[in-house]
């Protein structure tokens, strides 16, 4: 019995030997980086946990955030273009710090005269310039459009020291506002409106030159609180341009008033409704609130056309209240249309609303309340049931900006009324999106100005969803296509920017000031990431559970990166810091090939390697216990004729023979005799880790799909090699067949390599053809 178990322990301490001497070799010969620095921990990159904000991703016990409530007096003067405005602030200090100052944002500030955002960008001379654009640049004035603030005082009317500082106005206090404490002061403001097809202002009018009207959509209009809190205390970052809005959330009490003959909608609940409102318009919404499949006209194309025509020189006042919202905005002109249908979100109604001048039909008629409806059903589905009473969507040219509880979007057919699938599915898409923005950032309320992917790599994500939730339920909108043509989303899309010059590539955690091109790198790429750690990594339902989590524990709150990342984690139970590190932190691509094959036997002899391992320890063949071995075939093409036993002809007895010797008759029985032994070497040229999905084809028409987790990179991240076995011969491998990985070189996928055509005997082959 001693015997036996020394014996049985030195096989035991030769097998562990072997084994860490085979790292070894690979650790000295393999080519490639033998480090786990793609699969590190991301404690460097991430913020420290603390009492704010937990480990788990969720809102620590001391969590905070600020409240900013105001009373706003607005009046549109639409004869000249301008808007003037009274607001009264409420903050609300929820933080423990004092504060001897509070700022304000001013983003009209961006257009005003002497605003020095026309000057940030050095790009010389570039390829060609739209003849607006041109004449913009080079022949005209600079629009006068900042604020002009008449006053700011405080809730006895005495003026309050103030200091502009471009986009950013501090407001300093007669003496810190402690913890728990409110402060109350107000200013009076104006400035003027631009025409934002002009200068792709996020707000401001169109000017119909045949009717002489203007259709306004406002915001960003009166100066807004900037956001304190325990990421960066003031976040007064300014407004260039590019990075959006950080913003507390707050209650609001706005009247508006406008020309008698306008209709207005906007951010909260109309209070005045009736006075508002005609008889037939109060009727016609009262059926809407009944009407859950398709939208009822409150304002028609014919009445609308008819007020085009009257230019009253009477007002009216709108009164709208809204609670627990970011940010106000409104749409208001004589000329829109307006329709309106409920939808069903848990136990109450939701009113989807759509206004639009007649130059917006017929295709505003028939889909944007339509795409509201099933974009609030869908985004509620993955997050949670939309809480707000009403999402608007208005027709302005060339615009897509949102708002809590409204956004306008572009879309507009040819005069005749004709538009292509492009314009259709270009107008669905754009108001999925903006209307999508209500969940992230109006609700789940990130940092837009310092992590535009936050809101808009979500909301992308959430948009190609939505968008292919809309096919399947309306494939009548969408034939001939089968499914919805969505612009971003599908892995292949991303390619050609993650395959770009990277000099003009950023990692997606950059501000998005700082980025050559915003579009990929804030919406394309984020929500890219998102679908394949849906489909691919995680699995839907381990991805939309974490996600929901996600969205739930930050619905009216401010979360960050760190938060959001640690929230998928810890919900799933998966790691993913190299996932962010790649996708997020980083500007290495996908690009998986398979680089070698190489054709074993089965023998028991030891096979070179062994030799030599044996010869550097003085060791023999005869101190080994029963081994078996792969010898490689000198032939690495692969063409090697079928062996009947697959063990060299000197050989007494065959594979199956050899192994079974020590097995049971039960155990025998269910053994395969493989014939044929592959070593396969895979690489990693882009350096992004990704699972490895690969599909084996066999001569005898077996097809056999395997996908190897990410974590087969963590040793190496340049190559990994794989031995699979099988009693038919390997006639093919591919990689990612189905293209879910957005692998930017797809010539080093397969084996044997496969022959792409060039372009110009594509052409020859299309010549050939016709």
């Amino acid at each position: 019995m001693t015997k036996l178990k020394y014996a049985f322990a030195a096989v035991v301490f030769f097998f562990a030997s072997l084994s860490f001497a085979q790292e070894a070799v690979v650790k000295e010969k393999q080519p490639g980086h033998y480090n786990q620095s793609k699969f590190k921990q991301l404690y460097e990159e991430f913020a420290t946990p603390n009492t704010y904000r937990s480990a788990s991703g969720a809102p620590g016990p001391d969590y905070y955030q600020q409240q900013a409530d105001y009373v706003m007096d607005i009046r549109l003067d639409d004869m000249n273009a301008k808007i003037y405005g009274e607001e009264t602030v409420t903050y609300t200090n929820n933080s423990p710090d004092d504060l001897e100052y509070l700022w304000l944002q001013l983003d009209q500030n961006v257009r005003a005269k002497d605003s020095k955002a026309p000057l940030r960008n050095g790009n010389g001379v570039p390829l060609a310039e739209q003849p607006s654009a041109f004449v913009k640049t080079y022949m005209g004035e600079p629009f006068d459009g900042g604020f002009n603030i008449d006053y700011v005082k405080d809730a006895s009317g005495k003026a309050l020291p103030y200091t502009i500082n471009f986009t950013m106005m501090r407001v300093d206090l007669p003496s810190p506002l402690k913890s728990g404490e409110k402060y109350t002061f107000s200013v009076k403001w104006n400035y003027n409106i631009p025409d934002h097809t002009v200068d792709r202002a996020r707000s401001g009018y169109e000017f119909f030159e045949k009717d002489g009207n203007r259709a306004y959509v406002i915001a960003q209009f009166f100066p807004r609180m900037a956001v304190y809190s325990d990421v960066e205390g003031w976040q007064n970052h300014q407004f260039w341009g590019s990075g959006e809005f950080a913003l507390p959330f707050g209650n609001y009490e706005v009247n508006i008033t406008v020309p008698a003959d306008h209709v207005l909608d906007g951010t909260g609940v109309l209070q005045n409704r009736k006075e508002m409102y005609t008889k037939e318009m109060m009727a016609r919404y009262e059926e809407a609130k009944k009407s859950y499949d398709k939208p009822v006209i409150i304002v028609t194309q014919a009445e609308a056309e008819a007020a085009e025509k009257g230019f009253s020189e009477k007002t009216k006042t709108w009164k709208l209240k809204a609670e627990n919202v970011r940010d106000f905005g409104f749409a208001t002109s004589r000329k829109f249309i307006w329709d309106m249908q409920a939808v069903k979100m848990g136990d109450r109604d939701v009113m989807a609303v759509s206004m639009y001048p007649k130059e917006g039909n017929p295709l505003w008629e028939e889909y944007s309340t339509k795409t509201v409806a099933h974009t609030l059903k869908s985004y509620s589905s993955h997050t949670f049931d939309y809480p707000y009473p009403k999402a608007i969507s208005v027709h302005a040219k060339n615009q897509g900006m949102e708002y809590p509880m409204i956004c306008w979007n572009y879309g507009r057919p040819n005069e005749d009324g004709t538009y292509s699938d492009r314009t259709k599915f270009g107008m669905i898409s754009v108001i999925t999106h903006e209307v999508g923005h209500n969940f992230f950032p109006m609700i789940v309320n990130s940092d837009e100005r310092q992590w535009g992917w936050m809101d808009e790599g979500l909301d992308t994500f959430m948009q190609y969803m939505a968008e292919q939730e809309f096919g399947e339920a309306y494939p009548e909108a969408i034939a001939p296509n089968d499914k919805y043509p969505s612009r971003r989303g599908d892995p292949s899309k991303i390619v050609p920017y993650m395959s770009g010059d990277q000099s003009t590539i950023s990692p997606i955690m950059s501000n998005p000031e700082n980025v050559f091109q915003l579009g990929p790198n804030a919406y394309g790429k984020p929500a890219t990431a998102l679908n394949i750690l849906r489909e691919t990594v995680m699995g839907r339902e381990l991805f939309d559970h974490a996600f929901k989590t996600y969205a739930q524990r930050w619905k009216f709150k401010h979360p960050t990166p760190e938060d959001f990342f640690r929230t998928l984690e810890d919900a799933s139970a998966v790691d993913l810091d190299w996932y962010w590190r790649g996708w997020f932190y980083t500007t290495d691509y996908v690009d998986l090939g398979v680089k070698d094959i190489k054709k074993y036997y089965v023998s028991d002899k030891p096979n070179k390697k062994m030799q030599e391992y044996l010869t550097e320890r003085g060791m023999t063949e005869a101190d080994l216990p029963p081994l078996v071995y792969l010898e490689e075939y000198g032939d690495t093409d692969i063409v090697a004729p079928e062996l009947k036993d697959n063990l060299p002809s000197e050989s007494s007895k065959t594979l199956k023979e050899f192994m079974m010797d020590n097995m049971t008759e039960a155990e025998r029985a269910t053994v395969k005799e493989p014939k044929y032994f592959y070593e396969i070497t895979y690489n990693s040229p882009g350096g992004l880790p990704m699972p490895l999905i690969v599909e084996y084809t066999y001569a005898d028409g077996t097809v056999k799909n395997i996908t190897y987790p990410p974590e087969i990179w963590r040793k190496n991240d340049k190559e990994v090699k794989l031995v699979i076995s099988s009693t038919s011969e390997l006639t093919g491998v591919l990689i990612d067949p189905k293209m879910e990985t957005a692998d930017i070189d797809t010539t080093n996928n397969s084996w044997p390599k496969k022959e792409e055509q060039n372009d110009f005997d594509k052409m020859k082959e299309e010549i050939k053809g016709k």
